[in-house]
């Protein structure tokens, strides 16, 4: 396995570079690197690595969710707090519902089967879009009105409606004895113990760094730490009562730049320097997951349909963002910034499979044809968009 992680990152680095040297964003090289060395092709990682892929891709979205936590000023929240709290479900249930229409036409699939899919697909991916928004946001781009933040506060909302709808319609095709109003009431529920457990977590941690001197690399492990031990709570309570933990995290970070700022801008250099190990882990291990002779099954007619969806998509984000005082061009980059999906599709697009679901190939299919399109497109999108529309 050791031998695996140091393949994972020398040839990480090295595609990095290479794709940055093309003016290319970095994280296309370390997805084709991990397609590439990973279980699908060449297939030179040790399976010991695969089977905790999914804890090391959550350990890096951890430390890229805390650092887009200790970026969010109070100022700029205020700023965009409409437009992303309609940005967070919107465009989402927009590109959700149109789906469900057109799959269940397109590969006549029954109602719950499409939602699966549909959910699986509509959420947009926080691995691609917060790295890309904080690299913005650090630049100074757009900052003027808060577009890379409404981004990154609305894309981290946006997964749990449709991983949330997409647990509903999976659980309906499983068992008949699912309440879609307590589903529904979830939502919400979720996203507000969420906030409100990051907010407690992050007062405690914020009010032991203030009383007790320790050192930045020690605080950098112990908000970390704090944070893994949060997320993992998730899974065990889910039947109980629903937490939004990622948003939790960034909450917590939120709260310490409030309340600490001082050490709250002195730990998220140490992150920094952290995502650039969890960058690479993250990228070529969701390369991985990706197998692109499954996505060949569901063909041009799969194409198409992932094209109408963020058409859908699209048009959910232009209504989210009417009222503000955004100009044309800063409304084509958020529609543009609200594309790529990786991060949910590598997560769960195998799992109705593995849980007999009639047609859980072609869903496998789709959540990886969705990654190919559009993880790339996005990124290059958001790059060269950046550039070019935000002040």
């Amino acid at each position: 396995m050791a031998l695996s992680f140091a393949l994972i990152i020398i040839f990480g680095l090295l595609a990095n570079k290479l794709f940055e040297r093309l003016k290319l964003p970095g994280l296309l090289g370390m997805l084709l690197v991990g397609i590439i060395i990973g279980p699908y092709v060449l297939n030179i990682l040790n399976k010991d690595i695969l089977l905790i892929s999914g804890d090391l891709r959550k350990i890096a979205l951890i430390v890229i969710l805390l650092r887009a936590g200790l970026g969010i000023k109070k100022e700029t929240l205020n700023k965009i707090g409409i437009p992303a709290i309609k940005m967070s479900f919107i465009p989402g249930l927009l590109e959700g519902f149109i789906l469900i229409l057109i799959t269940i036409k397109a590969f006549n699939l029954s109602f719950n089967e499409a939602g699966i899919l549909a959910f699986i697909i509509a959420a947009v991916s926080p691995a691609v879009v917060v790295p890309s928004m904080l690299t913005l946001i650090e630049r100074g781009k757009g900052e003027n009105k808060g577009i890379p933040t409404l981004i990154l506060a609305s894309a981290s909302i946006d997964d749990v409606f449709a991983i949330t709808i997409y647990s509903t319609f999976l659980s309906m095709y499983t068992t008949n004895n699912i309440s879609i109003f307590r589903q529904l009431i979830n939502i919400p529920i979720s996203i507000i113990l969420g906030i409100i457990l990051g907010l407690i977590i992050g007062l405690i941690i914020t009010n032991i760094f203030k009383t007790h001197h320790i050192r930045d690399t020690k605080k950098t492990l112990i908000l970390l730490g704090t944070a893994i031990i949060f997320t993992s709570l998730e899974d065990p309570v889910k039947n109980f009562v629903p937490i939004a933990t990622l948003l939790g995290v960034m909450t917590m970070g939120f709260i310490l730049l409030e309340k600490y700022p001082v050490v709250a801008n002195r730990l998220s250099t140490k992150l920094n320097k952290v995502w650039i190990l969890a960058e690479i882990v993250l990228f070529v291990l969701v390369g991985a997951e990706v197998n692109i002779f499954v996505a060949m099954d569901s063909g041009l007619l799969g194409i198409l349909v992932i094209a109408i969806g963020l058409i859908g998509r699209s048009i959910g984000v232009f209504l989210s963002l009417i009222g503000t005082d955004l100009n044309y061009k800063e409304r084509l980059f958020c529609i543009i910034a609200y594309t790529p999906k990786a991060t949910v599709q590598a997560a769960i697009g195998a799992v109705p499979l593995s849980m007999g679901v009639e047609n859980g190939e072609l869903i496998l299919a789709m959540a990886v044809l969705a990654i190919i399109i559009t993880a790339p497109l996005g990124a290059i999108g958001i790059k060269f968009a950046g550039e070019k529309y935000l002040t």
